[in-house]
């Protein structure tokens, strides 16, 4: 009878946690939910089949509200929707009447997939799915998916197209005609950083066959294709054609860097990285400052302390006067190039003084690098970030600022080691 009986308690609680585990592989017409208070981190509304990614609410920083599909074991956000960033508060609601739509009583959406549909699933591979179902169809088709709208992060066999980016802060990652490329806004102005063309070794891009996109291989790289043929190239990892049993991914880090990483089971591996000298970097050091490679950062006045990015721009500024050519002073230093001058634009002139005086004449220019060799003048239409230290004295910049004090010091570089689990922010 007590026999009897446990089988009878065991199989009541086996039956509701798969009511449980039931209810939480798909989101249905009438679904809604609310901030739940009483969780500090991530609040779960939809798991993948096999319990690896998880659907739900992300709190950032203790106020700020997110939505976002997480590595489970990690913790990792995989995607995160782009919303207008709302308050945790608990008239903040997600409902699915089919469209996701996050809204706040307050303050209206924030975020809609504007699709028609019957049931929100997530996929094994973290793609989250809004299906609908017609009579007759023999399967669903797909609204909308969060495959489509990639934020910072591409996984595994994850097509990324021509019409989509990469984004985190000011930086994106898209592609062109041939080729992967970084980009950092400036003023509006998008400024190409970093550029991998494609190899074409094994396939050749064909004029009038469509535009190339990218995929991450279970081989460990990253395959640019025209179709669904031989790749046009290949961005090789540290993992390239060596089997691993875990997800990989890329991400756009919040420094502007792209790097690859895998899971190992029990942490993320780095695998790859685009740029490797951190003064390569679009604004390693943050504004008016000047990176050294095994030197560190200073400020570009030579004067003001340097202890954290963002520390020179606290006492420069190119705002206001400058736009009117009016009101500004002037910064001259020596021995510093720009970190991606190959992508930049260029003009031939023959001497420090006409680069000097182009720049000083035109409103919209904000500081000029000239190399004395090449006679190269590259000038500035956008707010100085930061330049790289060179022992090239032939090397000369020339900056408007308003503004400037006194002082003096530098810092040396550091290194960053470890997996930070906060969305926007590096592996």
């Amino acid at each position: 009878m007590r026999a009897t009986h446990l089988c009878f308690i065991i199989s009541a609680l086996l039956l509701s946690l798969l009511r449980v585990r039931a209810s939480t592989l798909e989101l249905a017409k009438g679904f809604a939910a609310t901030p739940d208070s009483s969780i500090s981190s991530f609040q779960s509304f939809l798991v993948d089949p096999n319990g690896n990614f998880s659907f739900g609410f992300l709190r950032i920083q203790q106020s700020q509200l997110a939505l976002a599909v997480l590595h489970a074991a990690s913790s990792e956000p995989i995607w995160v929707a782009n919303t207008s960033t709302t308050q945790w508060a608990d008239s903040t609601t997600l409902i699915f009447n089919g469209s996701l739509i996050l809204s706040n009583s307050k303050t209206g959406t924030h975020w809609s997939t504007r699709s028609e549909g019957n049931r929100v699933v997530l996929r094994n591979n973290s793609n989250l799915q809004i299906q609908k179902f017609e009579e007759g169809d023999t399967g669903p088709s797909i609204p909308w998916q969060s495959f489509d709208s990639p934020s910072n992060t591409l996984i595994e066999n994850q097509n990324f197209t021509a019409n989509m980016s990469l984004v985190n802060g000011a930086f994106s990652m898209k592609l062109g005609g041939n080729f992967i490329g970084l980009y950092t806004n400036f003023m509006n102005q998008n400024q190409i950083y970093w550029k991998h063309t494609a190899m074409e070794a094994k396939a050749s891009i064909i004029q009038g066959e469509g535009p190339i996109y990218a995929r991450i291989s279970p081989n460990g790289f990253l395959g640019t294709y025209q179709n669904e043929k031989a790749p046009v190239d290949v961005l090789p990892f540290n993992t390239f054609q060596r089997p691993i049993s875990g997800i990989s991914l890329i991400r756009l880090e919040s420094d502007g860097n792209l790097k690859s990483y895998y899971w190992n089971g029990s942490a993320w591996i780095l695998d790859f990285t685009a740029i490797t000298e951190d003064c390569e970097l679009p604004n390693f050091c943050g504004q008016f400052a000047v990176c050294t490679p095994g030197n560190g950062c200073e400020c570009l006045n030579n004067k003001t302390e340097y202890h954290h990015p963002g520390d020179c721009a606290r006492h420069e500024s190119q705002q206001g006067s400058i736009k009117s050519c009016t009101g500004h002073s002037i910064i001259r230093k020596t021995g510093v190039e720009l970190p991606y001058k190959e992508l930049m634009e260029f003009e031939k002139m023959e001497s420090l003084s006409e680069c000097e005086s182009d720049c000083e004449r035109n409103c919209s220019c904000r500081g000029a690098v000239y190399n004395n060799g090449s006679g190269y003048c590259y000038r500035l239409e956008y707010e100085i970030g930061t330049l790289v230290g060179v022992g090239d004295e032939e090397k000369i910049g020339y900056f408007k600022v308003v503004g400037g004090r006194g002082g003096g010091g530098k810092r040396g570089l550091g290194f960053v080691a470890g997996v930070v689990l906060v969305v926007g922010v590096e592996l």
